[in-house]
């Protein structure tokens, strides 16, 4: 008996250190997504500030993945990162044709119909298509694979994990990805950026392949930045 309620309090104990640890990863996720550590770091928009920021975001992810395997002590697999198949390339095609598809009814369509101020955007946008082509190469891939790792596969396995509610993962990955992305795109994008999240977001939990998910993202945004 003394035996036994040794191992069960060993047992307990190490239940509510792994769960510490995933709420901290996830606080961790959430700050690295949501807070503009880089701005404020390298606030500029010369080459070497923006070298700088995309380097942070790396490291953001880097961080990530070296909490969850040496702090965590789970494999990458828990987060989706695993063998690439024809079906990751098959969604991930899928999922980009969406992502291009609502933002082409946003500016073809939302934006002209009701009138809506989308100078914001327009600047944001010739901003980027001013930079040097292999500039917006890396910032696409950063963009789809650390903001997969951060959102999707990190931010959605941990609350899974910490409150079993694949409905909440997707619901608070949606929020975080969209007030991510309205500080630099404005609140005309609210919606489509809502509605690609969701999209990336359903397309995690349903397939849990986190590199169909990143390479949907990247095919999506070099269609707006790598295309022109």
């Amino acid at each position: 008996m003394p035996e036994r309620s040794a191992l069960q309090r060993a047992g307990t104990v190490n239940t509510r250190s792994g769960t510490g640890r995933a709420l901290a990863g996830l606080c961790a996720a959430l700050v690295f997504g949501m807070v503009p550590l880089g701005k404020w770091l390298a606030p500029g928009v010369s080459l070497p500030h923006l070298l700088v920021r995309e380097g942070l975001w790396w490291t953001y992810a880097a961080v990530l993945l070296a909490w969850l395997h040496f702090a965590e002590k789970l494999p990458l697999s828990s987060i989706g990162l695993r063998r690439v198949t024809w079906k990751s390339f098959v969604f991930a095609l899928l999922a980009a044709f969406v992502s291009i598809a609502i933002m082409g009814v946003q500016f073809s369509i939302v934006i002209p119909r009701l009138h809506l101020d989308a100078s914001q955007v327009l600047a944001q946008q010739r901003a980027l298509l001013a930079l040097p082509y292999w500039l917006r190469g890396l910032l696409v891939l950063r963009a789809g694979v650390v903001e997969e790792i951060l959102f999707r596969g990190y931010l959605m396995e941990k609350i899974r994990q910490l409150t079993g509610s694949i409905a909440l993962a997707v619901l608070v990955s949606v929020a975080a990805f969209t007030f991510a992305h309205l500080a630099g795109w404005g609140w005309v994008q609210f919606i489509p950026v809502a509605a690609i999240g969701l999209l990336f977001a359903l397309l995690y939990a349903g397939r849990r392949d986190l590199p169909s998910n990143m390479l949907g993202h990247f095919l999506t945004d070099a269609a707006g930045f790598l295309t022109r």
